[in-house]
């Protein structure tokens, strides 16, 4: 196995393209695929779920730029963090649950993008799309395998011809809004039909939205600057993303009523469509929401080969997950192996259902995280870059994932809770398989 480089200086990936990764991975997850699904669940509440899960997104940035200081060589995300707080068993758990919830968050992007494809051609004969999807997974996988550099560039672009078309949104949702009467749409705050857990569920479908900036931590190494410079493109991905996502919910309640929104993979669309925008605007909105979910997918597909590629380097899985060209920094065999998982979970139901089953994964890592940072505070280790607010805010931000967590959807719970118990046996299985001895401590005299 070929060793990674550090970018702490020289060559690498700079503060802007590192942020665009971020802002690449969370804007296209949240704005072009989830957003209308959060209205649908919440009502004229969704406005308000973007803005309280953003401000515990920024928390758990926060947190995640801290441990990322620490550790500024690791590549397994939230992963590595709780590999070297708690050890291997805690650390397998959380590394295959965030994998695979990585993984499941390419499914929905893509298949965003595919709903876009179909909406923007008019192609019926290709049904919801996931047959476009498979084909854009694949070429991205081949983007992926030209090297992180290359991928990170690409992003770049890509993140400031969105933001262009985002800000086009707002200004057609501005204009529409002072000619029909329509800028207090949102304050009428009736109450979803499915009740609080409509409101649960949209916060779920939101932080889902909010997730990309894990993406950035899993190439701390290569961000000229190291692992503060990565911190700095995790909060800033966070915070713009924040603003814009408020920007978007304002406009797409101004546009039509929360009682017109369904979940589909397009809320954009849907909403200038139903709003008789002109055609024009559509077909921009739709070509700009490819451009989204194509980037988000490239730096979503990057972070979970990183993170396959980090749990296989410490010795969790098969050497065939530690597969990395060193020329082009990237984990070739993680490239390909979350391409696959990704198309296999396109089927596994619809955009909300695989974003809350992804969401299981993320949201138990963020609770980890937490807990992984309050760990190497107790043992007087501090990053360069230090949460604010300690113990005050992680309290909080656990407390309130941990809310979330309660509040997903059943068969999200189910699945989560299978996979926890099926990797806890795999673990000691595997364990008994090699032969080690079993760790035995005495809590209490």
């Amino acid at each position: 196995m070929e060793e990674k480089k550090s970018s702490a200086s020289g060559e690498g990936v700079g503060l802007a393209a590192a942020t665009a990764v971020g802002l690449g991975a969370i804007i296209g997850a949240g704005i072009f695929t989830l957003s209308g699904t959060a209205i649908a669940l919440a009502g004229d509440w969704a406005l308000f779920s973007f803005i309280l899960v953003g401000l515990v997104a920024i928390v758990v940035a926060l947190e995640i730029g801290e441990l990322g200081t620490l550790f500024p060589k690791a590549s397994g995300a939230s992963y590595s963090y709780a590999y070297e707080a708690f050890g291997s068993e805690l650390g397998f758990i959380t590394g295959i649950l965030l994998y695979f919830s990585e993984a499941g968050s390419i499914s929905v992007i893509a298949l965003g993008f595919g709903s876009y494809f179909v909406s923007l051609f008019g192609l019926p004969a290709l049904g919801d799309g996931r047959l476009v999807a498979i084909g854009l997974i694949a070429v991205l996988a081949a983007v992926n395998l030209g090297g992180i550099r290359k991928a990170a560039r690409a992003d770049l672009g890509l993140v400031a011809v969105k933001l262009a078309i985002l800000l086009a949104v707002v200004g057609f949702a501005i204009l529409f809004s002072v000619r029909n009467g329509s800028a207090t749409n949102f304050l009428a705050l009736t109450t979803p039909a499915s009740g609080v857990s409509g409101i649960f569920g949209a916060s779920v479908a939101v932080f889902f939205a909010y997730s990309g900036f894990q993406s950035i931590s899993s190439f701390t190494s290569s961000v000229k600057g190291g692992a503060r410079t990565a911190a700095r493109a995790i909060l800033l991905s966070v915070s713009i993303s924040m603003v814009l996502y408020v920007l978007i919910a304002f406009s797409l309640l101004a546009l039509l009523p929360a009682s017109g929104f369904v979940i589909n993979a397009d809320p954009l669309s849907f909403a200038l469509s139903a709003s008789h925008a002109p055609g024009y605007l559509i077909s921009v909105v739709d070509i700009g929401a490819l451009v989204a979910t194509a980037s988000a997918s490239l730096a979503v597909l990057l972070g979970a080969s990183r993170i396959l590629y980090q749990i296989g380097a410490d010795g969790l899985l098969p050497r065939i997950v530690r597969t990395y060209d060193a020329r082009r920094d990237v984990a070739r065999n993680g490239v390909l192996i979350s391409a696959v998982i990704g198309i296999v979970m396109l089927y596994a139901g619809n955009v909300f259902v695989i974003a809350a089953i992804s969401n299981f994964g993320l949201l138990f890592s963020y609770l980890i995280a937490t807990l992984a940072l309050v760990h190497f505070r107790r043992l007087g280790r501090r990053g360069t870059f230090s949460v604010p607010g300690y113990p005050y805010l992680p309290l909080i931000a656990f407390i309130a994932i941990l809310s979330f967590m309660i509040g997903m959807p059943r068969e999200a719970l189910v699945v989560g809770t299978i996979l926890v118990l099926s990797l806890i046996i795999a673990y000691y299985s595997l364990r008994e398989y090699k032969e080690k001895e079993p760790v035995k401590i005495r809590f209490f005299n």
